[in-house]
């Protein structure tokens, strides 16, 4: 008879894990992005922002009006890997976002809830208490300290609000006082606004069936959508979209590739929405692909390592939406700020994106070129000198270019008081001609200049 198994409960150190958690690749401005996953998740449709410095004292406080959480519900939410069921368009995935991006940024976490009928209740993870006792210990606040932290909000609707404290993360002083670390909490704001708009753009701008948000940050400051594809710009195009079938193990899904074509500078109006709409990180930075996880912005610009990024390809812009059932195909990570293009279909958008790139790069090398000089100018006794500032004896009759390659017969009909040099003439061509056609030009303005001598020699 063999022998039996046993086992061993074995609880890990919550001093160490927590720290160590706190390391996961969150900024200031992704921590708050994920804990308004949590919001929209939860029906809510008005989020507020508070930022407030105060030195030691400084918060940050994220307040939405959705369904909330009962006691028990919150107090699931608070553990370290919650255990919920997620559905197929839902923005959470680990059970970990909502500690894991707060207590990157802060040492105290305090997240109060109200569900319809319901009374208020907030637990809160202090990471001084965690490491005093070593014990995955949540700690109850009530009364003044409740009061603070609600800040108003849930007096009588449903909701739920996420307060930070200690902001160790964000400042980076020990004690934040002075100018200093008061501007750094503005510019982190400002950060904070422009990634925010960028990332929930069609929440925002209300394409989400069945969702209008809206967001403000510092109580008035009512955040507006910001639109990686300038659609409202007549000169966008907007390519035919491609839908990949993608079967990764035992999962199957659509991915979905919208491409598009922003306008030149000079096709922009008014021209300010150009600067507009070079985005966070500027043109050259923001070209590539948008991927879309249930509508919200994971990665916003670069090739994924398709190609380089290339100042003559910076019109391109790519929309790419997965849904979350596909998550591991794309190795999306807990702090959904990294994706990769799953295998079974890169070579395809790989294929499909060289052309969208060869079509950007056309447009933006159009208005590159120069324009070409005046065709027409005066017969030659008013003027033998080209636009290029070079005399030339060579002045052909512009119906002699129209001309080339006719029957003999047809030629005693080149005379015209409009004349072109064959200077200038070349000069037109070239201005519009791409550098793997300038052999064939050459070729060409030689046939043109032997049909010129023939032309002389006959008349």
């Amino acid at each position: 008879m063999g022998s039996l198994t046993t086992s061993q409960p074995l609880i890990p150190s919550a001093r160490r894990l927590m720290k160590s958690l706190r390391d996961l690749g969150y900024d200031f401005s992704a921590a708050v992005a994920d804990v308004i996953d949590n919001s929209i998740t939860a029906g809510g449709n008005i989020i507020a922002i508070d930022v407030e410095f105060d030195g030691d004292h400084s918060k940050v406080r994220i307040a939405d009006n959705g369904i909330g959480m009962s006691r028990d519900q919150l107090q699931e939410a608070m553990r370290y890997g919650s255990e919920r069921d997620y559905l197929d368009d839902e923005l959470g995935k680990f059970g970990l976002g909502l500690k894991t991006a707060s207590l990157s940024q802060c040492r105290r976490l305090t997240v109060a809830s109200r569900v319809k009928n319901g009374e208020i209740c907030a637990f809160c993870w202090d990471l001084e208490h965690v490491e005093i006792t070593d014990r995955w210990e949540l700690i109850i606040p009530s009364g003044k300290d409740l009061d603070n932290i609600l800040g108003g909000h849930l007096s009588e609707e449903t909701g739920t609000v996420v307060y930070w404290q200690n902001l160790d993360r964000m400042l980076g002083l020990k004690h934040p006082y002075g100018e200093t670390s008061k501007n750094r909490l503005r510019s982190l704001s400002r950060e904070l606004e422009t990634h925010i708009a960028m990332v929930f753009h069609r929440f925002l701008n209300g394409e989400v069936l069945g969702m209008k948000l809206k967001i403000t940050l510092n109580d008035d400051n009512v955040l507006e959508p910001w639109d990686p594809f300038a659609r409202d710009q007549e000169d966008t195009k907007c390519l035919d979209p491609v839908v990949y079938h993608l079967k990764h193990e035992d999962i199957s899904g659509d991915v979905i590739l919208i491409p598009y074509i922003l306008p030149t500078q000079d096709r922009f109006k008014p021209l300010s929405a150009f600067e507009q709409a070079s985005g966070p990180k500027k043109w050259n930075q923001q070209q590539g692909f948008y991927i879309y996880r249930a509508n919200r912005l994971i990665q916003s610009g670069g090739w994924c390592n398709l190609r380089a990024v290339d100042e003559h390809t910076k019109l391109a812009r790519i929309a790419l939406d997965f849904s979350p059932q596909l998550d591991e195909a794309f190795n999306i990570n807990v702090a959904k700020m990294r994706v990769q293009l799953p295998e079974e279909i890169r070579d395809q958008i790989d294929e499909t994106t060289a052309g969208i790139v060869a079509k950007a790069r056309e447009i933006y090398d159009k208005k590159d070129r120069p324009k070409p000089p005046p065709t027409i100018i005066p017969t030659p006794s008013s003027s033998q000198v080209p636009p290029t500032g070079k005399p030339s004896t060579e002045i052909l009759p512009a119906a002699a270019i129209e001309t080339v390659g006719k029957p003999e017969s047809e030629d005693r009909n080149l005379l015209a008081q409009n004349m072109w040099t064959v200077d200038d003439f070349q000069l037109m061509l070239e201005g519009n001609t791409y550098r793997d056609e300038m052999r064939v030009l050459t070729r060409i303005i030689k046939r043109l200049r032997k049909k010129l001598d023939d032309y002389k020699r006959r008349h």
